[in-house]
């Protein structure tokens, strides 16, 4: 090959190549970003629209229908959901993947504005819904006396702290004026500040209270002036205005016209005048009293029991999440300097600490790998410098794919990183095949050019072979559907760039550095220099000491590393060639017996796979969990509030757990997830004081037991959920009668909470809404003159309100909200009593024309294709998804359901069912390129045929190691099994082209196989060590992070090792049976010698 021709004549070329690609793979290292996983672009948009007062059913009829109805036709859409809950309407479209989002969110936007939807709702928001939309940060500003002293949280996560004096204490009057000021500091100070990080997409509040001006109207009042309430409403708005009246010339100046009429003071405003009547002036105080009041709370935050303000931070959405995290860390530091010495900022969540230390972990895999890698080549070659020619493979290859990442926008993740450290002991495969034959041919006797030269020339095309055949199995992973493919595109890509780097490496760098003692410039002759004098002669004893410490120092060296690296790797060497020679005699006189066992041993492997069990992903122990809490429908939040309070006294006592932060209500969030939301639903956050799954486990068991004793609460625990917002196991009711339903529902629900497998046993179902419905007379109205659609509007602004105007104070606009019923003191009787005539002689009050009932409406109602549904969701407290939805489907099956209601398992199990169907065909596809790069390479049909026979050999090591382990079979483990399929055949590669180059030289088939197994011995072993040494700090599942990491490596690992061990039997032995090339005339040829 004239590429190895030139790498061995242009030397210096070859090296500076590689410096080049060094040093512009270490700058693109610098620029990649870092995330904990690929950018995982659910193909899902959610229109959001509000109705606010609307009740679930007309939230139904109004708008979800019309939306589904709208934007179902769109293309790519294959499930459209929807949630109509009280005000509110979530349509979720399900796309396909692969489906241009962008695009199709244009098409949604332009069906979307084509609809009539009533004036009142708001404009359709579309959603993108993404796990990233998380906060990057969340922190709670909390009172420092508020907290526990003795809570382990406090002062601990307190960012800042300093012994710079800060500003005085905050003094409060109570803790509604505690509450008032925090919430105007975190919306004043703290956002402002916040939202000026480089990264920073948004900063959201939440908790507290905020301030509103409220005018509360006295209706009886209203009517015998005459006046509506919209009158009111309209007057204050019209009242508080700045204009400009353009400017006047007077002289030599000029002069800016303004008319100045905005409000000052609450005092001002209430002295406004409204109307007139019989020449006198109605002042607004006359009417309403107006005062200094808080919106309706929509979330109340706790930290450690002490209520507090919360702040998101969410990051822009290319923006690095370890350097946004990174910054406001910074920032948060000044702004603790900045507060008051009693007030605080605590870090209740920061992403990039898990990311931080998840990506560690692999980075720590990857070098101790490679340190493992390169301690067994120096205990295999017992050559210093020969080892460090096949080392330098790991870091030139792992460089240099850093720069095809960079250009390729993949960012360092726990996926990406894995693929590096997956590849580390791929790395040096080709390098040691290559080296190890150049010394083969160096203790032939030849010389060290030539030895580079043919030693490479060899097996040039036995390494890339084998580089193909790995590239064909990673390189369809990017094809992968579903969340799979979106999760292992990085990882296979970055595969791919790193052996093919490998590769080039193998067949430039290393022959380079192989031939470096050939023509060496330094001349023999003589040193014709003058008689050295004193110091001359002191700095060459000096010298001379030197050398003879560091000799000594590197003798010792040495001796230590023979005897723990040099002696167990010859000694292995040693045995195994020992007892192979014979195996391989025995084997090929007894074909039939070998083939025989090997089938068994792939059989009765076979027979343990549906013991392995199945899941999607293994869930990910962050060292955090959640308890979702839900109340009677219609609790209030301070009901709620109370619950939450309950819980983490519970949690308090537990001594695993270091911080709790609870979230009554539905606080305020970015993502388009459809959520539980309500003042009967909250969120109790925990954070544990480490990372171990096994701690987490029992804590969660332990609050599970007492939370059971608690009457009235639905509860659900919850991981960190990064892959996907389903449970893990879902049974979807259909039909159109809700009653129908909601029994089945109710059915499904007790079965599977008599079961001890399932826990969280939640449905949608729920006792529903208390309402007050009002049913219109529209007989006895007509009577009276009056419209239905104005009653019905005066209802809304005597009790919703209206914001009138907004009120200037301290740089902050402040709503004038302006109703007539106060809707947190009110009583049924005030609403029946309501004026609806306002300005006629004679008032008539809402239950003249009207009945007004107290009634349950649904909580909320769901849809899936346009058919109402309703969802039982459980989590696993033992076993496997995969075995627990085949025992609930067989407990399903004895259910007589109604006629027009239908029933069937998701969640989480229809997403696994898909995944590992497209990695089946996948691994097939994998399979299928292996043998078409083969038979190009070989130029044989019969030779990659018999290659092929080293992948059942895989699975029957693979499926081992996933049983003995305990592992399941996940997306993860499968796709470790799809890379064994171009892993292990590069030793049969190895092992049947050099067979076929002793055949072309004229030996025998029976011998040829014999010498090619003793001299290919060597390197087959150095490269599986390599590649089961390099992947078992990530087989040891040690680590954050580790559970995505570990039954990838497991797989491989185990398939490796039992493959290779039946490689070097079966595959001689098909060989034997398969080929049946006639033997080539040729002269003597030359013994191979094996390696030693």
């Amino acid at each position: 090959m004239k590429l190895i021709d030139v790498a061995t004549d242009r030397r210096v070329t070859i090296a500076m190549a590689t410096v080049a690609v060094v040093l512009f793979g270490l700058v693109a290292l610098s620029r990649l970003n870092v995330t904990l996983l690929p950018d995982l672009s659910y193909p899902t948009l959610t229109v959001r629209t509000e109705l606010t007062g609307a009740a679930p059913q007309e939230i139904e009829t109004l708008l979800t229908r019309a939306i589904e109805e709208g934007v179902g036709v769109v293309r790519g859409v294959r499930k459209v959901r929807s949630v109509s809950r009280a005000g509110q309407s979530d349509v979720i479209l399900e796309f396909s993947w692969g489906t241009q989002m962008d695009l199709a969110a244009v098409e949604v936007r332009e069906k979307l504005d084509l609809l009539q939807l009533p004036l009142t709702a708001t404009r359709p928001l579309l959603l993108r819904f993404d796990p990233g939309s998380e906060p990057v940060v969340r922190i709670a500003l909390v009172e420092r006396e508020s907290r526990d002293a003795t809570s382990p949280a406090a002062g601990a996560e307190s960012r800042g702290a300093t012994a710079r004096p800060r500003p005085a204490p905050l003094r409060f009057a109570d803790d509604t004026d505690r509450l008032r000021q925090l919430r105007r500091l975190a919306d004043e100070q703290l956002r402002t500040g916040l939202e000026a990080i480089e990264g920073v997409a948004a900063v959201k509040v939440s908790g507290g209270l905020e301030e509103e001006i409220q005018v509360l109207v006295d209706q009886q009042r209203l009517a015998q002036l005459g006046l509506g309430i919209e009158q009111v409403a309209a007057r204050i708005r019209a009242e508080n205005v700045n204009l400009s009246g353009g400017r006047l010339e007077q002289g030599s100046e000029r002069f800016l016209v303004r008319t100045v009429n905005e409000f000052r003071s609450v005092q001002q405003m209430a002295d406004s005048i409204v109307a007139s009547q019989n020449g006198q002036s109605v002042f607004l105080r006359d009417i309403a009293e107006v005062k200094r009041g808080f919106r309706e709370r929509e979330a109340i935050t706790r930290l450690d029991g002490a209520e507090s303000i919360e702040i998101g931070l969410y990051r822009e959405g290319d923006a690095n999440t370890v350097r946004v995290a990174g910054n406001i860390a910074d920032r948060l530091t000044l702004l603790q300097r900045s507060l008051p010495s009693n007030l605080e900022l605590v870090v209740i969540n920061d992403q990039s600490v898990f990311i931080s230390a998840a990506i560690q972990q692999v980075r720590s895999a990857a070098l101790l790998g490679g340190l493992l890698a390169i301690l067994v080549l120096y205990g295999f070659l017992r050559n210093f410098r020969a080892t460090v020619i096949v080392g330098l493979a790991i870091p030139v290859s792992v460089i240099g794919t850093f720069l095809l990442m960079f250009a390729t926008d993949i960012t360092l993740n726990i996926m990406s990183l894995g693929g590096i450290a997956l590849a580390v002991g791929l790395l040096v495969d080709n390098a040691i095949v290559v080296l190890e034959n150049v010394v083969r041919h160096r203790e032939q006797g030849r010389d060290v050019l030539e030895a580079a030269r043919r030693g490479t020339r060899e097996v040039a095309s036995a390494v890339t072979a084998a580089t193909l055949t790995s590239i064909a199995v990673f390189f369809p992973m990017v094809f992968i559907t579903g969340v799979a493919g979106q999760l292992f595109r990085d990882q296979a890509l970055t595969v791919t760039f790193a052996l093919l780097f490998s590769l080039l490496v193998a067949l430039t760098l290393i022959p380079m550095l192989a031939s470096l003692r050939a023509n060496s410039r330094h001349s023999e002759e003589p040193d014709t220099a003058g008689t050295p004098n004193r110091v001359t002669r002191a700095l060459a004893g000096l010298l001379r000491q030197c050398r003879r410490a560091g000799a000594g120092v590197a003798w010792l060296t040495g001796r230590v590393a023979h005897v723990l690296l040099v002696w167990p790797c010859q000694g292995l060497l040693a045995g195994v060639a020992r007892v192979y020679a014979p195996l391989l005699d025995w084997s090929l006189r007894h074909r039939a017996a070998v083939l025989l066992l090997a089938g068994g041993c792939f059989a009765a492997t076979m027979l343990l796979v549906p013991r392995l069990g199945t899941e999607l992903i293994p869930q990910f122990s962050q060292g955090e969990f959640a308890v979702e809490i839900r109340l009677q429908p219609g609790s209030p939040l301070a009901r709620t509030d109370e619950a939450l309070a309950a819980l983490q006294q519970i949690a308090a006592r537990q001594p695993e757990i270091a911080l709790t932060y609870s979230v009554a209500g539905t606080g305020n969030r970015l993502d388009a997830s459809p959520v539980d939301a309500g003042e009967h639903t909250g969120t109790l956050n925990v954070r544990l004081t480490g990372t171990a799954a096994a701690r987490e486990r029992a804590v969660i068991n332990r609050m599970r037991s007492e939370l059971d004793a608690i009457p009235g609460i639905q509860y659900e625990f919850r991981q960190p959920e990064l892959l996907s917002f389903a449970t893990p196991l879902e049974v979807e009711i259909s039909g159109f009668d809700l009653e129908q339903i909601n029994g089945v529902a109710e059915q499904v629900r007790s079965l599977l909470a008599r079961q001890d497998r399932f826990s969280d046993v939640r449905t949608t179902v729920e006792g529903g809404n208390p309402e007050i419905q009002i049913i219109f007379d529209h007989e006895r109205a007509a009577r009276l003159g009056l419209m239905v659609r104005d009653i019905a509007d005066r209802v809304v602004s005597s009790v919703r309100g209206d914001v009138a105007t907004r009120y200037t104070w301290r740089d902050r606009e402040i709503d004038v909200l302006v109703r007539s019923i106060d809707s947190r003191q009110a009583s049924l009787a005030e609403l029946r009593g309501l004026i609806v005539n306002p300005g006629s002689a004679r008032p008539v009050p809402l239950e003249a024309v009207a009945d007004i009932r107290v009634a349950t409406g649904p909580a909320e109602i769901r849809r899936v294709d346009q058919s109402r549904v309703a969802l039982v969701s459980a989590s696993l407290t033992e076993g496997d998804l995969g075995s627990a939805v085949e025992a609930l489907r067989g407990e399903l099956a004895g259910l007589v359901l109604p006629a027009g209601v239908g029933l069937q398992v998701a969640g989480q199990s229809e997403e696994m069912t898909e995944a590992l169907r497209s990695m089946q065909f996948t691994l097939l596809m994998a399979v299928f390129l292996v043998y078409l790069v083969m038979a190009s390479q070989f130029e044989s049909l019969v030779h990659p045929f018999v290659i092929l026979f080293t992948i059942p050999l895989a699975l029957v090591g693979a499926v081992l190691a996933l049983y003995l382990t305990g592992t399941t079979l996940n997306v993860v483990a499968f796709i470790g099994i799809i890379m064994l399929a171009g892993i292990v055949v590069n030793n049969a590669i190895v092992l049947v082209d050099f067979i076929n180059q002793l055949r072309e030289q004229g030996l025998e088939k029976i011998e040829a196989i014999r010498q090619a197994g003793s001299v290919r011995l060597r390197p087959i072993l150095m490269t599986t060590l390599t590649t089961v040494l390099g992947l078992m700090p990530m087989a040891v599942g040690l680590g954050e992070g580790a559970e995505i990491r570990a039954p990838m490596a497991i797989a491989v690992i185990g398939g490796l090792l039992v493959s290779t061990l039946l490689t070097l039997v079966v595959i001689p032995v098909v060989y034997s049976l398969l080929d049946v090339r006639p033997r080539r005339a040729a002269g003597p040829a030359p013994i191979a010698e094996p390696g030693t």
